[in-house]
């Protein structure tokens, strides 16, 4: 099948049945976001591993804070090739293929860091956490999943639901760090391994859900649909071409906001749980920290796509800027003793990536068509994941060279590059006009 597919692609009578009934795609949207809901809870808790102690584990490994940050940018780096490979898996096949491929993928990488934990090999665990970030990028483009027969004015509004059910694993995950932690022990595996034991199952029943529930798969009903609708495409070609630019200007935008913001979140996020350890807390605080803070990612979604859908991606692309600043203001000025203005500045840093994911991922949907939108996703989520790997590289020799308050300062200053990336959009679509 042409990645595509081609125009005159014969579709199976069950999708030309959508095709043909506006009625059977609203049911059908409605349907794939209760999967892509059930998958995102079971995704959530299996990405929360790495994020709450893969730094803490591979400090424990390595002997040395300079590589801490080491875990998040390999298992972030993973996250783009699996974001490429299950984009164009989707473009090709459908989206339940290349999100079930995906997750499988992370989960036998969580298995990979337990075996690595337990043999202390520092090859396979850097392995492992490559793979492992198969699930993270899997877990960010299910996201797509729920847009692809959502109106226009719903994708804002579908991107968030799905993110908001993502918290409900995403911060059960770090709460059980403990209880994983005694788990792990009880069976011979070191604590800070347990939370990838919890990651590998979560990983694996979020693929099987997709692998055999998600059918007729909205991405290629999607397509299907918008063939029928441009039978006369070569009679629009004009004016094709005269939205191809503002096409761009959207692509660009949408992945500055959220290339930006996940490189400050990255970077603050990573090097908090070894902040805090140097400071004399626990696992478990550690935990509510992380906890919180995931929670601030997600669980704000619903409301965020509200807003995006009513008052524009520009003004919550604005709202990201500001409160990513606030974060690393609150977070540089925290003493390191203080859980309080910790759980402040980690929210903040996890509501303003909130609304740069949800008003960069909208802005990329408005500006692709469903011929090429899988493929264009995963290549903007290549990006996204690259962000995070370097953000998560850098911390650790920032924090190491100079210190944890400098780069939070650092981090919230960067996010004020969204401001004229806006302003020269907002500009060029005027001109244009």
């Amino acid at each position: 099948m042409d990645e595509s597919i081609a125009k005159n692609q014969s579709y199976p009578g069950g999708i030309q049945a959508y095709v043909e009934s506006f009625e059977k795609q609203r049911q059908l949207y409605k349907r794939t976001m209760v999967i892509v809901i059930l998958s995102q809870i079971f995704g959530g808790a299996g990405l929360a591993a790495g994020i709450t102690v893969g730094a803490l584990l591979a400090q424990d490994m390595l002997g040395t804070d300079s590589y801490a940050g080491v875990p998040a940018a390999l298992f972030t780096l993973g996250s783009a090739g699996a974001a490429l490979l299950v984009g164009r898996l989707s473009q090709r096949y459908g989206r339940r293929f290349g999100l079930a491929t995906g997750f499988l993928a992370g989960g036998l990488g969580a298995i990979g860091v337990v075996l690595a934990a337990v043999l202390n090999h520092l090859p396979l665990l850097f392995l492992s956490l490559l793979v492992y970030g198969a699930g993270t990028a899997t877990n960010l483009q299910a996201r797509y999943a729920g847009t692809d027969l959502a109106l226009p004015t719903q994708r804002a509004k579908a991107i968030s639901t799905a993110m908001v059910f993502t918290t409900f694993g995403a911060v059960a995950g770090p709460n059980l760090v403990t209880a994983m932690g005694k788990v792990a022990i009880t069976v011979g595996v070191p604590a800070l391994a347990g939370p990838f034991i919890l990651a590998a199952v979560a990983y694996i029943l979020a693929g099987l859900v997709l692998l055999f529930m998600l059918r007729p798969d909205p991405l290629i009903v999607a397509r299907a649909v918008a063939e029928s609708q441009f039978v006369n495409e070569k009679r629009s070609e004009a004016k094709n071409g005269e939205h191809a630019t503002s096409y761009k200007s959207g692509l660009i935008v949408g992945a500055t906001v959220m290339v930006l913001t996940q490189i400050v979140m990255v970077a603050i996020m990573t090097m908090t749980p070894v902040h805090m350890r140097h400071h004399g807390h626990g696992l478990g605080d550690v935990g509510i920290v992380i906890g919180i803070h995931v929670a601030a990612m997600y669980l704000p979604s619903l409301i965020t796509g509200i807003l995006a859908d009513k008052y524009g991606r520009t003004v919550m692309a604005y709202a990201s800027g500001v409160t990513l600043l606030l974060a690393g203001l609150v977070a540089a000025s925290a003493p390191g003793d203080s859980m309080v203005l910790l759980v402040v500045a980690l929210a903040l840093l996890g509501l303003g990536w909130n609304f740069g994911l949800i008003s960069g991922t909208a802005t990329i949907v408005d500006s692709t068509p469903p011929s090429v939108r899988a493929k264009t996703q995963g290549t903007v989520d290549v990006l996204i994941a690259l962000s995070g790997a370097s953000g998560g590289a850098l911390s650790g020799m920032v924090v190491a060279s100079s210190s944890y308050s400098t780069l939070s300062l650092l981090g919230g200053f960067l996010s004020l590059l969204l401001i004229p990336v806006i302003v020269w959009s907002r500009r060029s679509k005027r001109e244009r006009q």
